[in-house]
């Protein structure tokens, strides 16, 4: 455990700094050996997908394609410890709901699966016929298959994810809450509207070519650190960076690769971003407002000048509707309200627009800096506005990049997971499968949350992650989980959300991406698709942590079979070889067309995107712009006119020793943080102007226009780069700040990214901010 302290990290992103972590994650989790063997296999073409982040893979992978913290996610996995039966039951559940995040996955891998009991407050061992036939007959006695919620996650692979929306929609159900509710829907949502397609519209390649990447809302440094790559490539060419981001990145700034020897041996590194736009927690739209108004006044004077226009007006009219209105829109904005609402002086706006302007092939990055906010769908469709300006979307080197966090996060919604399917897909499913799936929308993740607190559902089933750590308002999410009558988690490790349970409650432990899946006494792959839509396999090389863990796809057919006994579906069947279940996929999507066939083939394919091919799949028949008012009542806005100045905008964050809800360890080397994690990032100066020393410990109290006092306690402050009025502290601990009823427009994402709150020495009571 390191030393708690805080301490300026002046090295760059990678570097030695980096190989040193890697070294002492296979130590910590005592895989020296096997650990280093397991990553020469990480995201090649015969070996596995890393459970990480869902950056792609080049073309021709070298023997290290692994970042620091995809390193942390495949030790986490491998790890020698082992969390059996017997060393969870040690504890009481009210004991280690007292624990960290960190501590409690660090009791290794799960062996068994467990059941609670209510009578020790303790789990306890149970087989896997006796957990399948609990989870049956709490299913078969519902009243309607309404009252179940069956929540999924990124790291789910696409065999796995098809088996299980399959049999939940054969039990009666679309209830699929899933990761990308809380995450990149906006995306998802907003392009679909704008340009026809719900993902980015750039390849890997496409990085190589970019005169400039344009980067909104995102930290690759700790959240994608394979982006770092092409980053350092692209820069060292001479492509332009320009970072939009609140807070000051060491990974945004400067890079080592610790495959540059020069770097290495110089303790050198790349300076990433040419041009650091430091704007206020949301203010990414009128940003990008600035930049746009600043392009049409930069056209108006190359046209007066009779030299080449600066937008391109013949990819317009052939390929867009709405730029009348657009332009409209964005000419009536003022300098004025641009600047304060984001925090960028007009001289700093209309640089970015020099750069976009006198660049050829430009892409647009953006992460949930983007999309956790209230108008998340308007920002996401005011960058492929910006994009669409000057044609930049449909050629190459340029296009529409956002960036997915867990692996499949992206292949689990083009599965079926998703609670709004389509009627096409459904069609599909009932003529390929024989039975009529359920036409009625099902829950979101704050759908479920809603259902689960008012007892419309009773029966929470989670493939994989962390639902109670990774959703918003801690304090009702928490509740309405311990409200049903069942909960069931499938992990590989032991985590916060099966503390919270329900009145029975199982963990279900199944295999690892790393390791070898065995069905029919043959080595099985699964699929993934990564965040620039290449579907490629990935096979485990390490003996399974336990001879008791089971397949995802295997725990879904088993569990369909007990449910479901009249099914004309051969769930085991299919999984006792995983080309049988491709062979289905490719039966009901048209684009997974002799899927066994491009999958097998070393890299796998690309699933086709229209919006690369400037084919327009939207209801004009071609992109789209949507114009957007920049927003002046937020909730930040009504807190402010109610408390005065004294309120701040939260963003919540990720520290580097963190993925997701996954805690790795309590550091945060690159924002100068040891060995803790209630740390609130603040501006000296707003520090100063209160009279609070360096250090000073304060509670958080979040504003809400529901009347509703949240808080979370005992911050330290931690002076850092980060505009007036603005702060930032990790999740899951600030989670229970967040309103469950606050979420953005036409996705339901949660605002985590905005969140109004004020600040008080810890011992000041939680009303004095209450509305």
């Amino acid at each position: 455990m390191s030393e708690s302290k805080i301490e300026v990290y002046k090295a760059p992103a990678g570097g030695w700094g980096a190989l040193r972590s890697v070294a002492k994650q296979l130590l910590q989790h005592r895989i020296a050996a096997k650990g280093a063997r397991t990553l020469l296999s990480a995201n090649q073409p015969d070996g596995f997908d890393c459970p990480g982040c869902a950056w792609p893979d080049r073309e021709h992978t070298s023997t290290f394609e692994f970042c620091e913290n995809g390193v942390k996610a495949v030790a986490a996995e491998a790890t020698a410890e082992r969390a059996t039966p017997e060393r969870i039951g040690q504890h009481t559940v009210t004991e280690m709901l007292a624990w960290t995040d960190h501590a409690l996955e660090d009791m290794g891998r799960l062996t068994e699966p467990l059941q609670y009991d209510a009578s020790t407050d303790r789990y306890r061992a149970i087989t896997w016929d006796e957990a399948f036939a609990l989870i049956a007959k709490h299913l078969q006695a519902l009243p309607s298959p309404d009252q179940a919620i069956f929540y999924t996650s990124g790291r789910t692979s696409n065999e796995a994810a098809f088996l299980y929306q399959l049999f939940v929609r054969a039990y009666g159900t679309n209830n699929f809450p899933d990761c990308s509710n809380m995450c990149h829907e906006p995306s998802g949502m907003g392009l679909k509207e704008s340009v026809g397609v719900g993902k980015g519209t750039v390849t890997l390649e496409d990085f190589q070519l970019a005169d400039a990447i344009v980067i909104f809302g995102q930290n690759p440094g700790t959240n994608h650190p394979r982006m770092l790559g092409e980053l350092h490539a692209a820069a060292r060419r001479g492509a332009r960076i320009l970072s939009f981001n609140p807070l000051r990145e060491r990974g945004l700034e400067r890079f080592a690769d610790p495959q540059n020897l020069l770097e290495m041996a110089t303790l050198s590194g790349t300076p990433i971003t040419s041009d650091y736009f430091q704007l206020r927690v949301g203010g990414d739209i009128a940003a990008i407002k600035g930049i746009s108004k600043a392009l049409f006044e930069l056209d108006d004077a190359a046209r007066d000048a009779g030299s080449p226009r600066v937008l391109d007006l013949d990819f317009i009219a052939a390929h867009t509707s709405g730029f009348d209105t657009f332009e409209a829109d964005v000419r009536r904005e003022t300098w004025a309200l641009l600047e304060a609402e984001s925090g960028l002086r007009e001289a700093q706006l209309r640089a970015a627009a020099t750069v976009m302007a006198t660049s050829d092939k430009v892409i647009a990055c953006w992460g949930m800096g983007i999309t956790q906010h209230r108008h998340g769908v308007a920002a996401v469709q005011m960058i492929s506005n910006l994009l669409l300006m000057r044609g930049h979307i449909g050629r190459p080197g340029a296009g529409l990049c956002p960036v997915r966090g867990h692996s499949n996060v992206q292949g689990d919604r083009t599965m079926g997971i998703y609670e709004k399917p389509s009627k096409a897909f459904l069609d599909r499913i009932a003529l390929v499968f024989g039975f009529e799936p359920p036409r009625h929308e099902g829950f979101d993740t704050i759908g479920a949350i809603e259902a689960m607190r008012d007892g419309r559902a009773s029966v929470f089933f989670g493939m994989g992650g962390n639902f109670a750590a990774a959703t918003p308002d801690t304090e009702a999410t928490h509740a309405a989980l311990r409200r049903c009558a069942l909960t069931v988690h499938v992990a590989t490790k032991f985590n916060r959300s099966h503390l919270v349970h329900g009145r029975e409650a199982l963990v279900l432990p199944c295999l690892g991406r790393t390791e070898i899946d065995m069905q029919g006494g043959v080595p099985q792959h699964v699929s993934v698709e990564d965040s620039m839509s290449k579907v490629h396999l990935s096979a485990g090389i390490n003996a399974p942590a336990s001879p008791h863990l089971l397949s995802e796809p295997m725990i879904v057919a088993r569990l369909a079979e007990l449910t479901l006994p009249h099914s004309r579906t051969p769930w085991r069947w299919l999984v006792e070889d995983y080309d049988r279940i491709r062979d289905r996929i490719a039966d009901v999507f048209d684009e997974f067309k002799d899927f066994n066939e491009r999958v097998h083939k070393p890299g796998g394919f690309r699933l086709r995107n229209t919006a690369s091919e400037r084919v327009w799949m939207t209801s004009t028949g071609k992109a789209r712009f949507m114009p957007h008012a920049v927003p002046v009542d937020t909730a930040l806005h009504k807190a402010r006119a109610e408390l005065g100045a004294d309120v701040f905008t939260l963003t919540t964050i990720r520290a580097h020793d963190q993925y997701n809800t996954t805690v790795y360890g309590l550091d945060d080397r690159y924002r100068g943080v040891y060995g803790q994690r209630r740390v609130l990032f603040i501006n000296p100066a707003d520090r100063a102007d209160r009279g609070w020393a360096a250090g000073a410990w304060v509670d958080i109290h979040s504003w809400a226009e529901d009347g509703q006092t949240r808080q979370a306690r005992q911050f330290k402050l931690v002076d850092y780069d980060i505009p007036r009025a603005c702060v930032a502290a990790y999740y899951p601990e600030t989670n229970a700040l967040v309103p469950l009823d606050s979420h953005a427009i036409g996705a339901r994402t949660p605002t985590s990214k905005s969140i109004p709150v004020c600040l008080h020495p810890c011992d000041t009571p939680a009303e004095a901010c209450a509305t």
